[in-house]
Protein backbone atom coordinates (compact mmCIF):
# COMPACT_ATOMS: atom_id res chain seq x y z
CA UNK A 1 0.00 0.00 0.00
CA UNK A 2 1.26 3.37 -1.28
CA UNK A 3 2.06 6.24 1.41
CA UNK A 4 -0.73 8.48 -1.00
CA UNK A 5 -2.84 5.31 -0.19
CA UNK A 6 -2.25 5.52 2.90
CA UNK A 7 -3.62 9.37 3.09
CA UNK A 8 -6.40 8.83 1.62
CA UNK A 9 -7.28 6.42 3.42
CA UNK A 10 -6.60 8.08 7.19
CA UNK A 11 -8.32 11.30 5.69
CA UNK A 12 -11.49 8.86 4.47
CA UNK A 13 -11.93 7.80 8.04
CA UNK A 14 -11.05 10.78 9.60
CA UNK A 15 -14.23 11.93 7.93
CA UNK A 16 -15.93 9.20 9.01
CA UNK A 17 -15.77 10.27 12.33
CA UNK A 18 -16.20 13.67 12.02
CA UNK A 19 -19.03 13.24 9.91
CA UNK A 20 -20.93 11.08 12.54
CA UNK A 21 -20.51 13.64 14.92
CA UNK A 22 -21.57 16.23 12.92
CA UNK A 23 -24.52 13.96 12.44
CA UNK A 24 -25.21 13.08 16.31
CA UNK A 25 -25.58 16.98 16.54
CA UNK A 26 -27.77 17.64 13.71
CA UNK A 27 -30.35 15.31 15.31
CA UNK A 28 -30.18 16.44 18.07
CA UNK A 29 -30.84 20.18 17.08
CA UNK A 30 -33.95 18.91 15.09
CA UNK A 31 -35.90 17.52 17.79
CA UNK A 32 -35.84 21.30 19.02
CA UNK A 33 -36.51 22.57 15.54
CA UNK A 34 -37.49 22.93 12.43
CA UNK A 35 -35.18 20.30 10.14
CA UNK A 36 -34.83 23.33 7.00
CA UNK A 37 -33.77 25.80 9.64
CA UNK A 38 -31.46 23.26 10.83
CA UNK A 39 -29.88 23.03 7.98
CA UNK A 40 -29.97 26.40 6.83
CA UNK A 41 -27.78 27.43 10.06
CA UNK A 42 -25.72 24.99 9.95
CA UNK A 43 -24.83 24.77 6.55
CA UNK A 44 -24.69 29.25 6.96
CA UNK A 45 -21.90 28.31 9.59
CA UNK A 46 -19.93 25.89 7.05
CA UNK A 47 -20.17 28.58 4.61
CA UNK A 48 -18.15 31.10 6.81
CA UNK A 49 -15.68 28.53 8.08
CA UNK A 50 -15.17 27.51 4.44
CA UNK A 51 -14.79 31.22 2.85
CA UNK A 52 -12.58 31.81 5.89
CA UNK A 53 -10.39 28.83 5.04
CA UNK A 54 -9.86 30.10 1.78
CA UNK A 55 -8.84 33.36 2.70
CA UNK A 56 -6.43 31.56 5.34
CA UNK A 57 -4.68 29.25 2.45
CA UNK A 58 -5.03 31.28 -0.68
CA UNK A 59 -6.57 28.69 -2.61
CA UNK A 60 -6.51 29.95 -6.01
CA UNK A 61 -10.29 30.14 -7.74
CA UNK A 62 -10.67 26.97 -9.73
CA UNK A 63 -12.21 26.65 -13.09
CA UNK A 64 -16.24 27.54 -13.50
CA UNK A 65 -16.69 23.46 -14.07
CA UNK A 66 -15.32 22.67 -10.15
CA UNK A 67 -17.39 25.11 -9.20
CA UNK A 68 -20.97 23.89 -11.01
CA UNK A 69 -19.63 20.30 -9.43
CA UNK A 70 -19.70 22.48 -5.95
CA UNK A 71 -23.10 23.30 -6.57
CA UNK A 72 -24.32 20.04 -7.60
CA UNK A 73 -22.66 18.68 -4.25
CA UNK A 74 -24.49 21.19 -2.59
CA UNK A 75 -27.84 20.30 -3.70
CA UNK A 76 -27.47 16.80 -3.07
CA UNK A 77 -25.93 17.42 0.09
CA UNK A 78 -28.65 19.69 1.83
CA UNK A 79 -31.42 17.52 0.54
CA UNK A 80 -29.65 14.45 2.07
CA UNK A 81 -28.86 15.90 5.70
CA UNK A 82 -32.34 17.35 5.46
CA UNK A 83 -33.83 13.86 5.48
CA UNK A 84 -30.69 12.18 8.00
CA UNK A 85 -31.22 14.54 10.29
CA UNK A 86 -35.16 14.58 10.54
CA UNK A 87 -34.62 10.59 10.52
CA UNK A 88 -32.15 11.05 13.73
CA UNK A 89 -34.76 13.06 15.24
CA UNK A 90 -37.65 10.64 14.97
CA UNK A 91 -35.74 7.03 14.57
CA UNK A 92 -33.44 5.91 16.52
CA UNK A 93 -29.64 6.70 15.69
CA UNK A 94 -28.27 3.91 16.18
CA UNK A 95 -30.62 2.15 13.59
CA UNK A 96 -31.15 5.39 10.96
CA UNK A 97 -27.48 6.03 10.84
CA UNK A 98 -25.64 2.57 9.60
CA UNK A 99 -29.20 2.10 7.00
CA UNK A 100 -27.59 5.05 5.55
CA UNK A 101 -24.26 4.43 5.80
CA UNK A 102 -25.05 1.50 3.56
CA UNK A 103 -26.83 3.10 0.95
CA UNK A 104 -24.27 6.26 0.96
CA UNK A 105 -21.33 3.47 0.33
CA UNK A 106 -22.86 1.26 -2.28
CA UNK A 107 -24.17 3.82 -4.27
CA UNK A 108 -20.59 5.31 -5.65
CA UNK A 109 -19.57 1.84 -6.35
CA UNK A 110 -22.46 1.27 -8.09
CA UNK A 111 -21.59 4.38 -10.15
CA UNK A 112 -17.78 2.80 -10.63
CA UNK A 113 -18.88 -0.34 -11.95
CA UNK A 114 -19.66 1.10 -15.30
CA UNK A 115 -16.27 3.30 -15.52
CA UNK A 116 -13.89 0.84 -13.59
CA UNK A 117 -16.09 -2.78 -14.04
CA UNK A 118 -17.22 -5.02 -12.32
CA UNK A 119 -16.09 -5.28 -8.40
CA UNK A 120 -14.26 -8.67 -7.01
CA UNK A 121 -15.91 -11.27 -5.17
CA UNK A 122 -14.84 -9.79 -1.40
CA UNK A 123 -16.71 -7.02 -2.35
CA UNK A 124 -19.54 -8.74 -3.66
CA UNK A 125 -19.94 -10.49 -0.90
CA UNK A 126 -19.79 -7.03 1.00
CA UNK A 127 -23.16 -6.39 -1.08
CA UNK A 128 -24.79 -9.30 -0.01
CA UNK A 129 -24.12 -8.39 3.36
CA UNK A 130 -25.01 -4.81 3.29
CA UNK A 131 -28.28 -6.34 2.00
CA UNK A 132 -28.54 -9.14 4.77
CA UNK A 133 -27.58 -5.99 7.79
CA UNK A 134 -30.71 -3.53 6.24
CA UNK A 135 -32.91 -6.32 6.76
CA UNK A 136 -31.59 -7.17 10.41
CA UNK A 137 -31.86 -3.74 11.55
CA UNK A 138 -34.94 -2.82 9.96
CA UNK A 139 -36.58 -6.41 11.35
CA UNK A 140 -39.40 -5.59 13.54
CA UNK A 141 -38.91 -5.76 17.28
CA UNK A 142 -41.56 -6.66 20.03
CA UNK A 143 -40.07 -3.61 22.18
CA UNK A 144 -38.49 -1.42 19.70
CA UNK A 145 -40.00 0.57 16.71
CA UNK A 146 -37.49 0.16 13.62
CA UNK A 147 -39.61 1.61 11.21
CA UNK A 148 -39.70 5.31 11.95
CA UNK A 149 -37.05 7.18 10.08
CA UNK A 150 -35.98 4.04 7.80
CA UNK A 151 -37.49 5.80 4.45
CA UNK A 152 -35.72 8.99 5.21
CA UNK A 153 -32.54 7.35 6.07
CA UNK A 154 -32.69 5.34 2.72
CA UNK A 155 -33.36 8.78 0.62
CA UNK A 156 -30.18 10.50 2.73
CA UNK A 157 -28.13 7.52 1.78
CA UNK A 158 -28.97 8.19 -1.92
CA UNK A 159 -28.40 11.92 -1.83
CA UNK A 160 -25.23 11.49 0.16
CA UNK A 161 -23.98 8.87 -2.68
CA UNK A 162 -24.52 11.24 -4.99
CA UNK A 163 -22.81 14.26 -2.92
CA UNK A 164 -20.00 11.85 -2.93
CA UNK A 165 -19.92 11.65 -6.63
CA UNK A 166 -20.03 15.23 -7.51
CA UNK A 167 -17.73 15.65 -4.41
CA UNK A 168 -15.09 13.64 -6.92
CA UNK A 169 -15.80 15.72 -9.46
CA UNK A 170 -15.58 18.95 -7.48
CA UNK A 171 -12.05 17.97 -5.91
CA UNK A 172 -10.06 18.10 -8.61
CA UNK A 173 -9.23 21.60 -8.94
CA UNK A 174 -9.44 22.54 -4.75
CA UNK A 175 -10.76 21.75 -1.67
CA UNK A 176 -12.10 24.78 0.12
CA UNK A 177 -13.71 26.64 -2.93
CA UNK A 178 -15.85 24.00 -4.05
CA UNK A 179 -17.28 23.47 -0.64
CA UNK A 180 -17.86 27.42 -0.81
CA UNK A 181 -19.99 26.77 -4.39
CA UNK A 182 -21.98 23.63 -2.19
CA UNK A 183 -22.75 25.41 1.09
CA UNK A 184 -23.49 28.59 -1.01
CA UNK A 185 -26.04 27.05 -3.05
CA UNK A 186 -27.41 24.74 -0.37
CA UNK A 187 -27.89 27.44 2.13
CA UNK A 188 -29.55 29.25 -0.29
CA UNK A 189 -31.80 26.41 -0.88
CA UNK A 190 -32.99 25.71 2.69
CA UNK A 191 -33.21 29.45 3.59
CA UNK A 192 -36.04 29.29 0.22
CA UNK A 193 -37.52 26.31 1.86
CA UNK A 194 -37.63 28.22 5.44
CA UNK A 195 -39.17 31.35 3.98
CA UNK A 196 -42.13 29.06 2.14
CA UNK A 197 -42.75 26.97 4.71
CA UNK A 198 -45.08 27.34 8.16
CA UNK A 199 -43.58 29.12 10.94
CA UNK A 200 -42.30 27.17 13.57
CA UNK A 201 -43.16 29.01 16.68
CA UNK A 202 -40.52 26.49 18.66
CA UNK A 203 -37.90 28.85 20.10
CA UNK A 204 -34.44 28.29 18.14
CA UNK A 205 -32.32 29.17 21.06
CA UNK A 206 -32.32 25.83 22.34
CA UNK A 207 -30.50 24.48 19.27
CA UNK A 208 -28.10 26.89 18.38
CA UNK A 209 -25.15 25.35 20.03
CA UNK A 210 -26.10 21.99 18.19
CA UNK A 211 -26.57 23.70 14.62
CA UNK A 212 -22.80 25.12 15.55
CA UNK A 213 -21.81 22.11 16.26
CA UNK A 214 -23.50 20.30 13.13
CA UNK A 215 -22.20 22.95 10.74
CA UNK A 216 -18.85 23.19 11.81
CA UNK A 217 -18.32 19.36 12.17
CA UNK A 218 -20.28 18.25 8.54
CA UNK A 219 -18.06 21.06 6.57
CA UNK A 220 -15.09 19.79 7.93
CA UNK A 221 -15.84 16.71 7.25
CA UNK A 222 -16.79 17.45 3.84
CA UNK A 223 -13.62 19.17 3.28
CA UNK A 224 -11.42 16.21 4.22
CA UNK A 225 -14.06 13.68 1.89
CA UNK A 226 -12.24 15.79 -0.84
CA UNK A 227 -9.22 15.75 -0.25
CA UNK A 228 -9.38 11.74 0.53
CA UNK A 229 -9.96 11.54 -2.86
CA UNK A 230 -7.42 13.45 -4.21
CA UNK A 231 -5.25 10.14 -2.52
CA UNK A 232 -7.70 7.58 -3.62
CA UNK A 233 -10.19 5.72 -5.40
CA UNK A 234 -13.65 7.40 -5.31
CA UNK A 235 -15.19 3.98 -4.52
CA UNK A 236 -13.05 3.40 -1.09
CA UNK A 237 -12.37 6.74 -0.03
CA UNK A 238 -16.42 6.73 -0.34
CA UNK A 239 -17.46 3.53 1.41
CA UNK A 240 -14.47 3.98 4.52
CA UNK A 241 -15.95 7.14 4.80
CA UNK A 242 -19.46 5.67 5.11
CA UNK A 243 -18.05 3.95 8.48
CA UNK A 244 -19.86 7.40 9.59
CA UNK A 245 -22.11 5.56 11.72
CA UNK A 246 -19.69 4.57 14.31
CA UNK A 247 -19.31 7.34 16.14
CA UNK A 248 -22.87 8.62 15.97
CA UNK A 249 -23.53 5.09 17.56
CA UNK A 250 -21.24 5.59 20.29
CA UNK A 251 -22.46 9.36 20.69
CA UNK A 252 -25.90 8.01 21.17
CA UNK A 253 -25.33 5.36 23.64
CA UNK A 254 -23.33 7.49 25.85
CA UNK A 255 -25.60 10.54 25.89
CA UNK A 256 -29.18 9.44 24.85
CA UNK A 257 -29.04 5.81 26.52
CA UNK A 258 -30.75 4.33 23.48
CA UNK A 259 -31.08 0.14 23.68
CA UNK A 260 -30.25 -1.76 20.94
CA UNK A 261 -32.19 -5.18 20.33
CA UNK A 262 -29.01 -8.39 19.88
CA UNK A 263 -30.70 -8.55 16.49
CA UNK A 264 -30.23 -5.37 15.25
CA UNK A 265 -26.82 -5.03 16.77
CA UNK A 266 -26.02 -7.89 14.78
CA UNK A 267 -27.11 -5.95 11.71
CA UNK A 268 -24.95 -2.96 12.68
CA UNK A 269 -22.21 -4.57 12.89
CA UNK A 270 -22.82 -6.32 9.79
CA UNK A 271 -23.37 -3.12 7.83
CA UNK A 272 -19.77 -1.81 9.17
CA UNK A 273 -17.82 -5.05 7.94
CA UNK A 274 -19.71 -4.91 4.70
CA UNK A 275 -18.68 -1.58 4.05
CA UNK A 276 -15.01 -2.59 4.87
CA UNK A 277 -15.09 -5.46 2.58
CA UNK A 278 -16.16 -2.80 -0.08
CA UNK A 279 -13.52 -0.76 0.38
CA UNK A 280 -11.00 -3.98 0.15
CA UNK A 281 -9.59 -3.54 -3.27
Amino acid sequence: MTSGTLTGAGLSLGTAAVWGGGDFAGGIATKRTNVFRVVAGAHACGLLLMLLLVWLTAEPLPPRSTLLWGAVAGIAGAFGIAALYQALSIGRMGIVAPVASVITGVLPVVAGMYSEGMPDRIQLAGFVLALVSIWLVARPDGEIDTHRGLGLAVLAGVMFGLFLIAGKQAGHHGVFWPLVAARTVSTLLMLLIVAFSAADKRPLRPALVPILFSGILDTSANALFIAATQHGRLDVTAVLSSLYPASTVVLARIFLKERISATQNAGIVGALISVALIASR
